[in-house]
């Protein structure tokens, strides 16, 4: 039995004076958005789905957004969730931040419905920006790019947008002038102009051998940032229209600390081209090879979390089963290396096998123990997460 939650969708209350908003948990998107704009605010989260998704599903599944540093997931926007469960109502404290135990918010959110039905936030909002720019630097080697990407992370600049994208990237989107990486940088701000981090990022970008465009200003969409935006924003829709076509498009994400991603990286593109070619029975290298691509979607002082896509002969008739054999052999590569099974994502049925390996054996304890006091019954999404206690 599916729940539609549809007609929840509604921003009930604001509250100007802390910047934060309820809104019900059913409300797609661009209409969340739309009741904001009203006020002159905005959720400031923007995941690849965002046009046919809701805040309770962005809740349920721990959504990261489009933006690339600081606010990253739907949990860093999150003040309280009000849930129903089986047993009845499940609603936290209205806090901008508490150090009274675990957080009730914390574990509904990510639990993929395994709990209860998210029916309400309060959400943190902020003032619609109107300051922005955004430019694209070029870099000889994704290596390259990826030591400034890191300076740049730890440097406390905090771009809204620094995306990383290695030469194949580049040149599929249009993005890029060709054997180039390429970063996608931007800033914005409601109070103030971003002309000087600005300026410090493509000093820094420099400083490791970057070579950077004409900087853009709001509205301005042409150039190379435009054409990565284009490409971004249009990706979700041609998975399905790839396939009819005769070509398998996927993508695969996780993250990784700064000090592992070299190796790691090398590791998880030879496995995915070696599983796709032999899946697809393409050439490995070459003239009608498989292409796999990575970029940077996100990025933390820590570590970035890298993208890869594949592209590939389909094979007709056969093309879930390929998926399936690339899927388990990239996913068995990223779990061996230290990687996250999925940095925003969510868990679902297609990561549950590396999820069991990633997540600590007491925990899974606990989270059957929480089920079972909320869901006796285990009828909530079962398989999702755990397999329910008996």
């Amino acid at each position: 039995m599916t729940l539609d939650l549809g007609a929840l969708d509604r921003v009930l209350e604001v509250d100007p004076v802390s910047l934060a908003a309820r809104i019900q948990a059913g409300v797609l998107g661009p209409s969340l958005n739309e009741q904001l704009a009203e006020r002159e605010l905005t959720l400031r989260h923007f995941p690849q789905s965002f046009e046919y998704s809701t805040l309770g599903g962005w809740i349920a599944t721990r959504a990261g957004g489009h933006f690339a540093t600081v606010w990253t997931h739907i949990d860093d926007l999150v003040e309280s969730v009000r849930a129903i469960t089986p047993v009845g109502e499940w609603e936290s404290r209205r806090l901008p931040g508490s150090g009274a135990g675990p957080s009730p918010d914390r574990m509904l959110i990510g639990s993929e419905g395994i709990f209860g039905v998210i029916t309400e936030a309060w959400v943190r909002v902020h003032a619609r920006p109107s300051f922005k720019l955004s430019a694209g630097v070029s870099f000889d080697s994704f290596a390259a790019g990826t030591e400034a990407v890191r300076e740049l992370s730890q440097a406390g600049l905090h771009p809204a947008n620094c995306r990383l994208l290695d030469p194949i990237e580049a040149e599929v989107t249009g993005a890029g002038p060709p054997g180039k990486a390429l970063l996608v940088l931007g800033f914005e701000s409601a109070h103030h102009p971003v002309d000087e981090p600005m300026r410090i990022s493509l000093d820094v970008a420099r400083d490791h051998g970057g070579e950077a465009g004409d900087v853009k200003g709001a509205g301005d969409r042409s150039g190379a940032t435009g054409s990565w935006r284009d490409a971004f924003l249009a990706a979700p829709y041609l998975r399905d229209t790839f396939v009819a076509c005769g070509v398998l498009s996927d993508t695969f994400e996780t993250a990784i600390t700064w000090d592992r991603f070299e190796g790691f990286h090398s590791t998880v593109i030879e496995t995915a081209r070696a599983a796709v070619a032999e899946v697809c029975d393409a050439p490995a290298e070459g003239e009608g090879s498989p292409k796999v691509s990575c970029r940077f979607t996100h990025v933390y002082p820590d570590g970035p979390a890298p993208y890869f896509t594949i592209l590939a002969p389909a094979r007709r008739g056969g093309e879930v089963e390929q998926w399936d054999e690339i899927k388990a052999a990239v996913s068995e590569a990223v779990i061996d290396g230290g990687g996250t099974i999925t940095h925003h994502h969510a868990v679902g049925r297609d990561h549950r096998p590396w999820y069991d390996r990633q997540r600590p054996d007491r925990f899974a304890d606990a989270l059957r123990a929480a089920k079972l006091a909320v869901d006796p019954a285990g009828i909530l999404n079962p398989g999702v997460l755990i397999d329910p206690a008996t």
